[in-house]
């Protein structure tokens, strides 16, 4: 799958059903890789932290979640990349395993939360194959609570971990345990929990589609949210930057990984 160099972290010119079908083929194959969903606010967070770099780039798929992040692929050629939210992307391949008999495990969110995620998926897709969940603790796990966790994810004989623990906390977690999980998929998904849980309201539509949800996110949650919405301005300029041909964050070099083909 191409990449596509913005700040450095190589996104996938990828697209709803074309992610969808990614996933499919590493279950069938069992082959493990994860999924990171990268928006402008992502992008910062590598451009301040440069050993993020790889967990985004040297993984299966980083697809853009954010239209910002699509419009720019799109400016660079790839007419045919769109918008790969976590909600979306996690709601589309939940209804797709129905047909495929895929099993989910839900890792992050609160007990309540996550109790309420499973009931709120069980309801809307009937038959779906939920072998297991996790509230972990907002804290790095001791040694034996870790090993406990791989062990129920590895013994629930799940095809996909969905990993909801904030950015850029999961990208690590499923960086880390890539080599440990026998699960051929982990998706990091961010707030999608909250949102399919019903434990938050999600923008209207329309302000998805200008690329408005994160002020919608700011305006609900601004003690939470302005830290991370407040750096970009300093993405559009560094976005400018690089389309004028600058020196860049992240230009330097850092490894695109061996299925990575495309600096545009």
């Amino acid at each position: 799958m191409e990449r596509v160099d913005i700040l450095g972290v190589r996104i996938c010119a990828t697209n709803l059903e074309a992610a969808c079908d990614q996933i499919e083929e590493w279950i069938d194959l069992h082959e493990s890789n994860y999924v990171c969903a990268c928006a402008a606010h992502s992008i910062m967070e590598c451009v301040q932290n440069p050993a993020l770099y790889t967990l985004y780039n040297n993984n299966g798929m980083t697809v853009p979640d954010g239209m910002s992040v699509a419009w720019l692929l799109k400016l660079k050629g790839f007419w045919r990349a769109g918008r790969v939210a976590g909600t979306e992307l996690m709601e589309s391949v939940l209804a797709r395993s129905l047909q495929r008999g895929w099993k989910h495990y839900f890792y992050g969110g609160s007990p309540e939360g996550i109790t309420a995620l499973k009931q709120q998926v069980e309801n809307r897709f009937p038959g779906i194959q939920i072998v297991g969940t996790c509230s972990p603790p907002y804290r790095d796990l001791s040694y034996e609570e870790d090993e406990d966790v791989v062990a129920r994810i590895n013994s629930s004989s799940a095809d996909i971990v969905w990993v909801a623990i904030g950015s850029p906390r999961q990208e690590q977690w499923m960086g880390t345990h890539a080599a440990r999980l026998t699960v051929p998929v982990q998706v990091g998904v961010g707030a999608a929990f909250d949102f399919l849980s019903g434990q938050k309201l999600r923008a209207p539509r329309w302000m998805q589609k200008i690329g408005l949800e994160w002020l919608f996110r700011l305006l609900v949650e601004p003690g939470r949210l302005w830290p991370r919405y407040r750096k970009y301005p300093r993405f559009v300029v560094l976005v400018l930057s690089q389309l004028l041909g600058l020196q860049h964050p992240g230009s330097a070099g850092e490894s695109a990984g061996p299925s990575s083909s495309v600096d545009s």
